[in-house]
């Protein structure tokens, strides 16, 4: 059997799958949900044993430190992965729930109501708990689901695949509803995204080259989690101390994700005084800063390391890294004007006093998630309160920002009538 015919063939069990799923009342999935969290926690040896397989295979092949840390797996981490599974569980179920209804002057009554979308795939890199997030959120909102991982974390993605269609299957979960792809070719994204026939959306998370084959070969709608060049603006009304704080946070409590800072823009008149406050934060982090020439000139004084000049190309730049390009701008209009030229509309932040200043960035920025005095780092499903999430859509239709249950459910009108026709 080729390649394409056995990824053809999951496409057409995760379509049988998807029709017995959608049938299951949502007390029956929630039951699921918690025999895949507490599988996931039994097959914890198992699990950590395929991901040191993975990880030996990233340090052969340089993966940097980030890279790494996005992929390694520890209890802690299977134990968060269970415990974001037993919170989905309890979240309210958005399928089957009535949106609107109205009735009309012929005595029709319509209601448009939240159903499955049927079959998903789901195409991503690195991090293994997406593995398990993504699966999760399909099956509460009763949709089939194609995974297939990134390369470098294959033994990791189908350990925890495996756990989660087990587990669920003591419950009733119905077989091949989970299902990953266990192949390293890269030519699989390419023939899962020409699957329309099995798969009603595709959802790819990663880089700009998987993206881009992605959406080259869709034959189905995409949404797209593209990188994130994030930005902190620090106003000329800030409180510098709040400012440094976030920034930190914003570029070094985790590096390697979408969400954090890559762009740190400081208005022209408090910069010097701003650097001073912070430089010595971001240089105990190792942060590497590519910087302007205004902002090299004065980190120059304050003896950073490392430190280099910024290049065109680095506005543009997702470092996932402790790196960071840095910019000094004269105006909250040139900080916006920045963000729309060279990011990715993504998660911004402006930190100012000034609430004016404040509203027109939270107005005017077209990102997915605009922030006033607050960290980029929230840009996450269940810090917003949506439990694990699916991902970060950069797109505006039909979903944006963290995608939880909602996003993952499309709707029907249901009409009931008592005889009516058209005349």
């Amino acid at each position: 059997m080729t390649l394409e015919q056995q990824i053809h063939e999951i496409g057409a069990k995760a379509r049988v799958a998807a029709r017995a799923l959608a049938a299951l009342s949502a007390e029956s999935r929630n039951g699921i949900l918690r025999a895949m969290a507490d599988e996931l926690l039994a097959r914890t040896p198992q699990i950590l044993e395929a991901n040191a397989q993975d990880l030996v295979g990233a340090s052969e092949h340089g993966l940097n430190k980030a890279a790494i840390d996005r992929l390694r797996l520890t209890e802690k981490r299977i134990a968060d992965m269970a415990n974001d599974i037993w919170q989905v569980a309890q979240l309210a179920d958005p399928v089957g729930q009535t949106i609107s209804e109205w009735k009309r002057p012929n005595g029709l009554r319509i209601a448009k109501v939240r159903t499955p979308i049927g079959v998903i795939g789901i195409i991503y890199e690195s991090r293994p708990n997406v593995t398990s997030d993504a699966a999760v959120l399909c099956i509460k909102t009763g949709n089939a689901v194609v995974l297939r991982g990134g390369s470098e974390a294959l033994n990791s993605n189908l350990a925890i695949a495996e756990a989660l269609q087990a587990g669920g299957a003591s419950k009733g979960l119905p077989e091949n509803a989970v299902q990953l792809l266990p192949t390293k070719a890269r030519e699989a994204v390419a023939i899962v995204a020409a699957m329309d026939q099995y798969i009603d959306l595709i959802i790819p998370r990663g880089g700009h080259s998987l993206i881009e084959t992605v959406v080259r070969h869709a034959r189905m709608p995409v949404i797209k989690h593209y990188h994130g060049i994030c930005h902190v603006y620090v106003d000329k009304e800030a409180d510098l101390k709040m400012a440094k704080k976030i920034a930190i946070n914003a570029k070094c409590q985790r590096p390697g994700t979408c969400n954090a800072m890559e762009t740190l823009l400081v208005h022209r008149r408090i910069s010097q005084e701003f650097l001073k406050e912070a430089a010595p934060a971001f240089q105990e982090q190792g942060v590497e800063i590519r910087a302007d020439e205004t902002a090299y000139a004065q980190l120059q004084k304050l003896n950073y390391e490392p430190l280099a000049r910024a290049e065109e190309k680095d506005w543009s730049t997702e470092y996932l890294d402790t790196i960071m390009s840095l910019r000094v701008v004269d105006d909250l209009n040139q900080a916006i004007d920045h963000m729309e030229r060279y990011g990715s509309h993504h998660s911004d932040a402006i930190i100012t006093s000034d609430a004016e200043a404040a509203e027109k960035f939270l107005n005017d920025v077209d990102s997915a998630t605009v922030y006033w005095n607050a960290s980029t780092r929230f840009t996450d499903g269940g810090e917003f309160g949506f439990g694990a999430e699916i991902g970060i859509s950069t797109d505006k239709l039909h979903a944006r920002g963290p995608m939880g249950l909602e996003e993952l459910t499309s709707y029907k009108y249901v009409i009931r009538g008592d005889g009516q026709i058209r005349e």
